[in-house]
């Protein structure tokens, strides 16, 4: 298996433990959730069951006893509802032998339809049952990640803080995405593999979808600009998936994607087509835990400070260039890949890979053992010309030291111009005096290819290069 060593060990400390375990695995849509409980557990199970996409409680019921009667109970009755059903359940486990019994119910969201009493018959198997043994390992698995957040993590009643091991599933990192690709036998270089990471991210699904005999370019228009591509409509599979009422969930993304480096609170609601209230808080945090969105700090204001900013890598292609796409041309990917509109989309991707890849860029640069919090900055000249001034990441160090990083993707080596040098020049000071810091300022080139040498060079003060975030 490629990755998940950390989720790994989680599962297999909670199959070892000497105590009943109950596990919620959560993640968007396609990262591989029900991969890795299979992997791990397929053919040990004590019980497996999976919900069903928009059907009535009668046909889950039914299709509930049907696993039962798979796994062993094979006169399991007719069940009029979900606390029948996990009393049936009891009774088939507790037949079951010595060792820890594992029961996997996956897609669990889908089992709680509207006033179906889903949670709290899995409330009462729990508390009343399972937890009262050892050998129970109750792992529940779902895409709709806000589900599983607000109803199991988050339960107010008899769940609260039942779950022993929450364990989210996340997107695979550069590195992990270059090993499947060499398992594959995907012929990509890194700057190719990056390119692909700013599509799909990391997940896991939609790199399982590239074909080793096609190019990077080739395989972007297969599964998105060919007839009947595959991830043509993959957008609003995605937000059913996870949300039960998705609409106003795609509008705040709709809105955050206009804008590149993010939205603050109130700029956000200004922009929405519909009103939202107070529950713009909710929607925002749901995102956030699904990893859509990227909660950044502005340095130096409180939390309600902060920029909102998309970084779904896949949902920020589709508005891109999937949403209101003109023409039906097949190969579209091809034909445009050095476009300014393709180049201008790969330089604004790889900023946001770079988001993703926060470990990576502190490790190259020597200060994963130093405490520090990334924030972003917003500021204003105060000449006549008041022009916008933006810092994306900033590393705000213990040892005294701001990290102030710039992002740059070209084909070559990054030439920092005479124009370039007053700009960054005039950044940090602008910086300095907006924010009074008297700590270090460290100018940081992030970049796809190194910086050339020349006289302006010697501004930077430390480098990360795109090798470094494949480590």
């Amino acid at each position: 298996m490629i990755g998940r060593e950390k989720e790994i060990n989680e599962l297999q400390e909670a199959f070892a433990s000497d105590q009943s375990e109950f596990v919620a695995v959560y993640g968007r849509r396609r990262i591989g959730k029900t991969f890795l409980i299979n992997e791990m557990f397929g053919g040990r199970y004590a019980f497996q069951h999976s919900g069903v996409e928009n059907v009535g409680i009668y046909d889950q019921l039914d299709y509930f006893r049907q696993s039962i009667s798979r796994f062993g109970r094979v006169k399991c009755p007719k069940l009029r509802n979900w606390r029948e059903a996990f009393f049936e359940l009891e009774q088939m486990l507790e037949r079951g032998g010595d060792g820890k019994k594992v029961v996997f119910i996956d897609e669990a969201p889908w089992l709680d339809t509207v006033k179906s009493g889903f949670l709290p018959a899995l409330e009462h198997f729990w508390n009343g049952w399972a937890s009262l043994r050892k050998d129970i390992l109750l792992i529940i698995c779902g895409s709709a990640t806000s589900w599983v957040v607000n109803e199991i993590l988050r339960n107010r009643g008899g769940l609260h803080n039942r779950v022993t091991k929450p364990l989210p599933i996340t997107p695979f990192t550069l590195k992990e995405c270059e090993e499947y690709a060499t398992w594959k036998g995907l012929p990509f270089d890194r700057r190719q593999l990056a390119e692909c990471y700013m599509a799909f991210g990391g997940v896991a699904y939609y790199w399982s979808l590239l074909s080793p005999g096609q190019s990077a370019a080739q395989n972007f228009d297969r599964l998105f600009f060919a007839k009947n591509a595959e991830l043509e409509n993959e957008f609003s599979r995605l937000f059913a998936s996870l949300f039960k009422h998705e609409r106003k969930y795609v509008e705040i993304v709709s809105v955050l994607a206009s804008r590149a480096d993010g939205m603050t609170r109130n700029q956000l609601l200004s922009k929405m087509p519909s009103p939202c209230g107070g529950e713009i808080s909710r929607y925002l945090c749901e995102l956030e835990e699904c990893g859509f969105i990227r909660r950044n700090p502005i340095i130096g204001t409180r939390k309600k400070g902060a920029i909102f900013q998309l970084i779904d890598n896949f949902v920020l292609f589709h508005f891109k260039f999937l949403k209101e796409r003109v023409g039906n041309d097949e190969h579209f990917w091809e034909i445009s890949y050095n476009k300014p509109a393709i180049n201008n989309w790969r330089g604004l991707s790889f900023e946001r890979i770079c988001f993703w890849h926060i470990p990576q860029i502190k490790r190259a640069l020597g200060i994963s053992g130093v405490l520090s919090d990334v924030y972003s900055w917003r500021g204003e000249t105060e000449d006549s010309e008041r022009q916008k001034v933006q810092i994306d990441m900033l590393i705000d160090r213990s040892d005294h030291v701001i990290n102030i990083c710039e992002m740059k993707f070209s084909a070559d080596a990054y030439v920092v111009t005479d124009d370039e040098n007053r700009k960054l020049r005039r950044r940090l000071e602008l910086f300095r005096a907006a924010t009074g810091t008297n700590k270090g300022l460290m100018l940081t080139m992030i970049t796809s290819n190194g910086i050339k040498r020349n006289a302006n060079s010697a501004i930077v003060n430390s480098e990360v290069t795109l090798d470094d975030l494949f480590t």
